[in-house]
């Protein structure tokens, strides 16, 4: 078995105990880090950094460690010990949320959405020139059962004669029919691998401005930094760690206090804790009490029922999600991937309309 690189340098204490605690695991498969990485489609180097705390892993490595040690043991790993990670886990994703690993974070979906894409592309080549073949060949056929079809015509005569001498005809017909039926299902193919690609485009040019959003932020001059204090709050609802990531450096510099929360008891909780929130963005899918429940909760409470709720889901925006979210009480619906400036701009409206209630009273 392969040695442990050591534990890297200048580590956060959340990121060295969450690697140590990962090394612990990793050791009880009793296999080299090649090996593994191998076993799970990984790459060797990333996966070693992921055990000396140098970079933090997606929580599915964490999964799959766990699932591959239950079966290496034959016994399960117990809940208190996969909450313990979770906790260590939250712990340095939190210590490490920076502009810097939401880059690498959007980067890493950004190169996804261009693998697809390309794949697309290259599908829809394959199918367009084998749409174009079947074209040409029923344009072929065509041309020929005419020119059988003009022969009768002119030689009515000979009807029989003809139709002796072109046995092919109904063969022709038959292979026709069946090109035209290919022709149908290869342009359906088409269509679906275009779409495919457009999907994939269009979630590489939402990356790309996310990480403008990131990778820009705005500077505030002394005085607009002192009447920030003043600013009402934000609350960000989200059970995965790299969207509450996401969304943080998206929206950082409205000059907005920012509070995150996994789910929709904390939410909750924060809610009681504060009466200031200008806006609650908040994904509909999630464990326990999903967005939809929490939406419910939150406006039977006097205190909090007129707070503007916006829910991001990667559902889709459909008629019957989309009336579910507004039935909830919410004021928008927006699918995922997100553009970020038109999530800025909403959450900018609703904190001036906030302001201006706060004034009035």
């Amino acid at each position: 078995m392969g040695e442990l690189r050591p534990l890297g340098d200048d580590l956060t204490d959340e990121s060295r105990a969450l690697a140590q605690a990962l090394r612990e695991l990793f050791e009880g498969l009793e296999v080299s880090v090649r090996r593994y990485a191998a076993r799970r489609t990984r790459d060797p180097g990333t996966f070693s950094r992921y055990l000396n705390g140098t970079r933090l892993p997606p929580w599915q490595v964490i999964t799959d460690l766990f699932t591959d040690l239950a079966e290496h043991r034959g016994t399960a790993v117990t809940t208190e010990a996969i909450e313990f990670v979770r906790g260590l886990y939250r712990s340095a994703v939190d210590a490490g949320s920076s502009p810097k690993h939401a880059v690498e974070i959007l980067e890493r979906q950004l190169a996804d959405a261009d693998r697809v894409s390309r794949r697309s592309s290259v599908r829809g080549d394959v199918l367009g020139d084998a749409l174009l073949d079947r074209t040409h060949r029923i344009a072929d056929l065509e041309v020929r059962l005419t020119q059988l079809e003009a022969d009768w015509s002119a030689e009515r005569e000979r009807a029989d004669l003809l139709a002796a001498a072109h046995t092919d005809a109904s063969e022709l017909l038959q292979e026709r029919d069946t090109l035209r039926q290919e022709v149908t299902r290869l342009g359906a193919e088409l269509r679906a691998a275009r779409e495919q690609r457009d999907a994939a485009e269009a979630r590489c040019d939402l990356l790309e401005r996310q990480l403008d959003a990131v990778e820009q932020p705005r500077v505030l001059p002394p005085a607009a930094a002192s009447a920030a204090q003043g600013m009402p709050r934000i609350l960000v609802v989200d059970d995965q760690p790299d969207n509450l990531l996401a969304m943080t450096a998206v929206l950082a510099t409205l000059d907005q206090e920012l509070v995150t929360v996994s789910s929709g008891r904390e939410a909750l909780k924060a809610l009681l804790d504060h009466d200031d929130f200008a806006v609650i963005i908040m994904d509909v899918q999630m464990p326990e009490m999903d967005g939809y429940e929490t939406a419910a909760h939150i406006k039977r409470r006097p205190r909090t029922r007129d707070v503007p709720i916006i829910f991001l889901t990667a559902m889709g925006v459909d008629p019957e999600h989309s009336a579910r979210g507004y039935a909830a009480g919410a004021v928008d619906y927006i699918s995922k991937p997100f553009d970020p400036w038109a999530l800025r701009a909403k959450v900018a409206v609703f904190t001036a309309i906030h302001l201006e209630r706060r004034a009035e009273r």
